[in-house]
């Protein structure tokens, strides 16, 4: 596990855009106050997409069976199946 560079609260606010342009790049930072640490930085994890055909049979092959009355019977018990029909009520 890398340590992450430390940047000053001063840093911060003189050199914002050089530092979230490194934070954009995938960098980390921890920023402090007086020497002590008092929070990060850190990339935002971006969601991908698209799962290609090859991914997802791949992903699938490894999936657990489904018991679809088991299935079925869970639904049915947890959902509302008429959610607008106030006659069924």
């Amino acid at each position: 596990m890398s340590v992450q560079p430390e940047i000053t609260q001063r840093d911060l606010r003189d050199r914002s855009r050089e530092i979230m342009d490194a934070v954009q790049g995938g960098r980390s930072f921890t920023v402090t106050r007086d020497g002590h640490p008092i929070g990060q930085l850190v990339p935002l994890r971006r969601r991908r997409r698209f799962v290609s055909r090859q991914e997802f049979a791949a992903m699938s092959r490894t999936a657990p069976d489904i018991d679809l009355d088991m299935f079925r019977a869970d639904h049915d018990a947890m959902v509302d199946t008429y959610p607008d029909d106030f006659c069924a009520r």
